[in-house]
């Protein structure tokens, strides 16, 4: 059992995650709505169609995920308040939901960073290039990372928190899932970026000057983008630092997995933020929410002007 000080300091983790899983509900809500619209009404320039594709498939995982994590919040407030348990299937299902959309995300930007990497370092490759294959490649990846992690997972109603999670003291398991969901796929992530930072700055004195301008673009945005591959880092940090001193320790701190998701939560707030700021079709697609001022073209209001002087002269 846990103490009374505990039971607080959990109650308080599991509100402010509450808060930062809303708020990334209701932008990730807004923007994924936003994403559909243009593509439907076909807003979207052609050549930017598979980035704005890329960035729905991201805000719907974050939207889900954010879900999913504010309905663990809200269980286990509610156990502390009640002492109420919610062991049962739907429990273990959300569980392993969570885990799976946590490697959706690293996944989903994996995707983003080689949709770059063929665009900028290989463009002459047209097949990967393909919107197809981009909506395609989630539903295949969801698939194999279901097959992967569903062996290595024991998912387990973790009574102290009255959510269900895999049971990270389990370190054979856990260590195994950490790479697949997370070690893996930021790496890949970094060393594609990377290379692209490193092609671009090797191109830099041979090209000409249409292309210099659109390697300067590219490596802004990429800069930007580091902002984003920081706050992937920092969601895995504070789980793998508990779990690495527990296994030389021994000592299980009673709120592990609930401070292993508080910062989760708080990536999953910032990277519905960052995105924006840090994709130009995104921002281009909030831009144009702005009511626009109708201006009447200069050689309209000439030729009209020459027309009112000719009728006054004939009379």
């Amino acid at each position: 059992m846990i103490n009374d000080q505990t039971k607080i300091n959990g109650f308080i983790l599991n509100s402010v995650s509450l808060g930062f899983n809303i708020f990334a509900c209701l932008i990730s809500c807004i923007i994924f709505f936003l994403i559909l619209y243009h593509l439907y009404y076909n807003h979207v320039k052609r050549e930017d169609k598979i980035s704005v594709v890329l960035c729905g498939h991201i805000y719907l995982e974050i939207l889900i995920y954010s879900l999913t994590l504010s309905s663990m919040n809200i269980r286990s407030m509610l156990g502390h308040l009640y002492n109420q348990s919610f062991n049962s299937s739907s429990c273990i299902f959300s569980g392993y939901l969570a885990i799976i959309l946590l490697g959706m995300l690293y996944l989903n930007f994996l995707n983003q960073a080689f949709y770059r990497l063929i665009r900028i370092v290989y463009s002459q490759n047209r097949w990967f290039q393909s919107l197809k294959l981009y909506v395609i490649l989630p539903m295949i990846e969801i698939i194999m990372l279901t097959c992967i992690l569903l062996p290595l997972n024991g998912v387990t109603y973790l009574p102290n928190d009255h959510f269900c999670y895999p049971t990270l003291t389990n370190i054979p398991s856990i260590l195994s899932t950490a790479f697949v969901v997370y070690i893996g796929p930021f790496c890949c992530i970094t060393f594609i970026y990377m290379h692209i930072t490193r092609f671009i700055h090797q191109q830099g004195n041979i090209q000409t000057l249409v292309i210099k301008q659109r390697q300067s673009r590219d490596l802004l945005i990429l800069r930007r983008i580091l902002i984003i591959v920081n706050l992937l880092l920092i969601l895995g940090i504070p789980g793998m630092s508990l779990i690495i001193m527990f296994i030389i320790t021994g000592e299980e701190n009673p709120l592990l997995a609930r401070i292993v998701l508080f910062p989760v939560s708080i990536s999953q707030m910032g990277l519905s933020v960052a995105l924006l700021f840090s994709i130009p079709q995104l921002k281009n697609i909030v831009l144009n929410l702005r009511p626009t001022n109708t201006v009447m073209p200069v050689n309209q209001t000439v030729r009209g002007t020459v027309h009112i002087k000719t009728i006054t002269g004939t009379q």
